[in-house]
């Protein structure tokens, strides 16, 4: 039996016991601290000498020059023609519709011209280069592929660099064949720390990136964040989680395998489920004990759910809309009827699925958005990867003569008062001649 944590939004110590379900430790551990930070140190000094190194210690490969960690396109286009045809039409139906909703993501350029001809507007240009990190050997998802490298195609980035660890020198194919489908433009067999330092300095043969997106383990997050200023980094994700608000009628057997989506990701994901129907809960609970033995995964789902899961009875569908705001989660299920009416109480939520048919499998997947998601309640003020990652915005302003004195004559009081006499000066001399 699953010891999954019931709460109930009437009991007097509610509000405390959820705080206790969502409070994760995420104090970085100092050892890895101390590793990286002499990791990222080595890259920087020695460049591919130390990135040889590393690679061949803990990757437990033998090269002696980073061609050697290269993949062509060619060896690219040779994994996607050998997968299986099904295989091979899954990746290219998902990357379809992937690129098909990003493409609606493009920011434009736009200007405007006031009635003294002075023109302000915004200027949307592409990152020049990209680097995606990829994880290998067991934790090998060619779906992160296609959700990271489609959108920064999207968005017109020139180059994107791929990253991936190739523990015994084993590649996956369908992760190179996702790079292939996806326009990837180059591929080193490289990963951990020593990856994210190539990307982030440069190497003599690895080339200094813009911004580095992809997930990774502890090391490779401890190395974004220690990174993060010379580059871009698009998150620090933390364990993966749902959130299924239900109205108990929903098949239970549908919502148990729903919370073992995640629980089966790693023993500190979260899997919550709200329900104002009681018998509903118990229903799932049962569903749970029934199907869990049934899962390749189930020790690890059984840790998550039994640490970090819940069934919780609201009073009502209302309240549940109300936690799940405060809860934030990566991933939000309304598994109810009506739901286009009920996500207009949702504020804070990195993916929203509506309907009972809409698993959020589905998401991670082929439904088209994308599966990079703000995770440990950082859904109140982040978004979801997009193409708009990929883009960054410049200011466009060219002032009239007529309008240089209007705004040189705010702007001097302005500068003045703040002490700033060149600003000021250099602002009238625009008008006072």
């Amino acid at each position: 039996m699953v010891q999954v944590k019931k709460l109930n939004s009437v009991d007097p110590n509610f509000d405390q016991s959820l705080q206790q379900l969502l409070a994760f430790e995420s104090a970085m551990d100092e050892s890895i601290e101390t590793t990286v930070t002499q990791i990222l140190a080595d890259i920087k000094n020695r460049g591919n000498e130390a990135l040889i190194e590393y690679t061949n210690r803990f990757d437990l490969v033998n090269v002696n020059t980073i061609a050697e960690l290269e993949l062509s396109t060619p060896r690219l286009q040779q994994a996607l023609n050998a997968l299986r045809e099904q295989q091979r039409q899954a990746l290219e139906q998902a990357a379809e519709r992937i690129r098909n909703y990003h493409e609606k993501q493009v920011g434009q350029s736009w200007q405007y011209q006031e009635s003294d001809n002075t023109l302000l507007g915004q200027k949307v240009t592409p990152l020049d280069r990209v680097g995606l990190y990829v994880p290998g050997g067991k934790a090998s998802y060619p779906s992160s592929v296609l959700m990271n490298a489609i959108p920064a195609k999207v968005a017109g980035v020139r180059e994107l660099i791929m990253v991936v660890p190739t523990p015994h020198g084993e590649k996956n194919d369908m992760v190179l064949a996702a790079a292939a489908i996806s326009g990837v433009d180059r591929v080193f067999t490289i990963g951990g720390a020593q990856a994210v330092g190539a990307l982030a300095y440069g190497t003599e043969t690895v080339p200094q990136v813009d911004k580095i997106v992809g997930p990774g383990n502890a090391y490779v997050a401890a190395a974004k964040r220690r990174v993060f200023g010379i580059v871009g980094i698009d998150m620090v994700a933390g364990p993966s989680e749902i959130l299924v608000i239900c109205d108990g009628k929903t098949n239970p057997d549908w919502i148990a395998m729903d919370l073992f989506s995640q629980a089966e990701h790693d023993e500190l994901a979260q899997s919550i489920l709200l329900s104002p129907d009681g018998d509903f809960l118990n229903a799932v609970a049962q569903s749970i004990d029934k199907q869990i033995e049934t899962m390749p995964r189930k020790e690890v789902i059984r840790t998550s759910l039994e640490n970090r899961g819940a069934l919780i009875q609201v009073k009502d569908l209302e309240e549940a809309c109300a936690i799940a705001n405060q809860i934030s989660p990566e991933h939000l299920e309304l598994s109810v009827e009506n739901p286009e009416y009920w996500v207009e109480k949702i504020r804070h939520a990195g993916a929203i699925f509506m309907g009972r048919h809409t698993c959020e499998a589905l998401g991670d997947y082929c439904a088209g958005p994308n599966h990079v998601l703000p995770t440990s309640r950082t859904a109140r003020f982040s978004s979801p990867l997009g193409v708009y990652d990929f883009q960054k915005r410049s200011s466009l302003i060219q002032v009239s003569e007529q309008g240089a004195a209007k705004l040189g004559a705010i702007a001097s009081i302005l500068a003045n008062g703040e002490g700033l006499p060149a600003h000021a000066k250099s602002a009238e001399y625009r008008y006072r001649t």
